[in-house]
């Protein structure tokens, strides 16, 4: 079924995307499709970390595109004063030398009204992204659901799950959570993550950092619920 935004330049369109994404990895489906491309072209520049879960979902979004594009078909999205994307930016074509030179040339020209400094920034880094994953051979991922157990009920999971989100690496994207009732008043963290393979390995990472010191004062242990090729 298509879902529609208001406008996403303004704090209350992205209030309800970013409710909207607080249990979503993506706008439809379960992968990256051109409906989050469609919603990524309409935010004319990276949210604010107020908008926690928007802003979680753009930069996973945006390494996407960096990484090998985006594929996906989707189910259909519409944003209020927006144009549907175009398929050249789900499947970035090869780059034609004289293509990019005519490009350059039509920087200064506006077409849709004055733009800021701003925005004229964030629409070239994004074609700049692009490009940059057409030309990038396409690299081995995976999704990978964790459940993550505190030691009781006593374990602060807003606090737990700060901690586990502070691990940062290069090929590790955090994805959506939730919390899993386990049984007398104790829950556990259920969480998405993407990686690229040649660069995480997710036994490394649970095993030197999600039960190691400083957060294994938080965590009792993680499984692998769920893993699966992308």
């Amino acid at each position: 079924m298509a879902v529609s935004f208001s406008d996403l330049s303004s704090a209350a369109g992205l209030k309800k995307l970013d409710e909207y994404l607080l249990t979503r990895s993506y706008i439809t489906g379960y992968q990256a499709s051109k409906d989050d491309l469609t919603v990524y072209a309409a935010i004319a520049k990276p949210p604010s970390s107020d908008y926690v879960n928007v802003s979680r979902w753009f930069n996973h979004i945006d390494a996407l595109l960096r990484i090998s594009g985006v594929s996906g078909e989707g189910s259909g999205v519409t944003i209020e004063g927006s144009a549907p994307v175009r398929d050249a930016i789900a499947t970035p074509p090869a780059t034609d030398t004289k293509a990019v030179a005519a490009d350059d040339d039509d920087d200064d020209v506006d077409l849709f009204g004055e733009e800021t400094e701003e925005e004229k920034k964030a629409s070239e880094e994004r074609a700049a992204a692009a490009k940059a994953a057409g030309k990038k051979k396409v690299v081995g991922k995976s999704s990978i659901v964790l459940d993550i157990k505190p030691w009781d009920d006593e374990t602060d999971m807003k606090v737990l799950e700060e901690k586990v989100r502070s691990v940062q690496m290069e090929g590790l994207l955090w994805g959506a959570s939730k919390l899993v009732p386990v049984g007398y008043g104790i829950k556990k963290l259920q969480i998405m993550i993407t990686i690229v393979d040649d660069l995480v390995s997710v036994d490394s990472l649970i095993e030197d950092y999600l039960t190691a010191e400083p957060i294994n004062e938080y965590v009792q242990s993680v499984d692998i619920v769920a893993f699966n090729k992308i």
